[in-house]
């Protein structure tokens, strides 16, 4: 299998540096590397050139194609005729060893999958209890591991406002459970949706779909809505022993203001992606956990330590929600 890995960037290039460094180490080394680089300095590509990498090529994208899908949707009409699988990674991503012969296999043992996620480490903290381990209220249960659900978990067990599928699968009403509620078992898992610095997919995938230009910039849940649109061709996996480590890097992310309007509309847009006309149920379960979020969030102004990004972010979930009901995101 020819590997083509595309790596968007813009305005990191020393994450970028140890992301690369972890690609020179891998046992199964792409066939091609294409950076697609946003940035508006030239730090990037003066990285790049001070130092030989293997079949990589650097590509300075015009402003006209900013953005965390523009830059995709680039890539992608960039890479070999003879790739079979495109991959994706976020430039403050560090590979484990093995993650792309990890990713391989999984297309080996599943033909039929048309995407393969890979599995971060670092960001939760499991434990392998058992099947016969009753979890607390404030604890979440997979397959016998364990992990700590957050206040918005807790209280939506609390008011029957759960995820009633796996992780993985969006329910009807939306706000499902993520990949990270996955566990670090080494096991391959069917889903529906895949996160997209993390993500590989066959490349024919891309002569029928491509990344949405709704979700400009940053981007937020664009993997959610090409993975669940994808999801209904085919397949999709994802493969924990596949990892990696993700370090966020503050640089290219949006104010809170914005980051709290697009988590309520693009949200929005994603949930109805997979449900077009959902149940009056689902509607009234989705608004309820909305507001349920935006209230826990709005709680932080006065408990956490940084009030006016919660102060911020909350205006923007709330303003978010009501201008949905003013212009629904087309």
């Amino acid at each position: 299998m020819r590997i083509s890995l595309i790596i968007c960037t813009y305005q990191r290039p020393d994450s970028l540096f140890q992301l690369l460094q972890s690609i020179v180490l891998q046992s199964v080394y792409p066939d091609e590397i294409l950076i697609v680089d946003g940035s508006v300095d030239d730090k990037t590509s003066v990285m790049i050139s001070e130092k030989h990498w293997d079949n990589l090529q650097y590509h300075k994208v015009p402003v006209e194609h900013r953005g965390l899908t523009k830059q995709r949707n680039y890539g992608i009409e960039r890479v070999s005729s003879q790739t079979d699988v495109v991959c994706f990674l976020d430039d403050d991503t560090i590979l484990s060893k093995n993650y792309f012969e990890e990713i391989i296999k999984t297309y080996d043992q599943f033909p039929n999958a048309l995407g393969v996620g890979g599995y971060i480490t670092n960001e939760v903290n499991w434990e392998f209890k058992g099947t016969d381990f009753v979890p607390a209220v404030n604890q979440f249960k997979f397959e016998g591991w364990v992990r700590k659900d957050g206040s918005r978990f807790v209280f939506r067990k609390k008011l029957g406002l759960d995820a009633d599928k796996q992780p993985g699968y969006l329910p009807e009403f939306s706000h499902g459970r993520s990949i990270s509620f996955l566990p670090p078992s080494g096991k391959i898992y069917q889903v529906e949706q895949l996160m997209g610095g993390v993500s590989s997919f066959r490349k024919e995938v891309f002569e029928k779909l491509k990344f949405s230009t709704y979700f400009e910039g940053y981007g937020l849940y664009e993997d959610a809505d090409f993975t669940l649109r994808l999801s209904k061709h085919g397949d999709l996996y994802v493969n924990t022993a596949a990892q990696l480590e993700h370090h966020h890097h503050p640089s290219g992310r949006p104010n809170q203001y914005h980051y709290g309007k697009m988590v309520v509309c693009n949200g929005w847009y994603v949930w109805r992606v997979k449900y077009s006309c959902p149940s009056l149920k689902a509607k009234l379960k989705w608004h309820a956990i909305t507001i349920l979020l935006t209230l826990i969030r709005a709680t932080n102004v006065v408990t956490g330590k940084q009030k006016k990004a919660a102060f911020t972010e909350t205006l923007g979930r709330i303003v978010g929600w009501f201008s949905i009901f003013v212009k629904k995101p087309q």
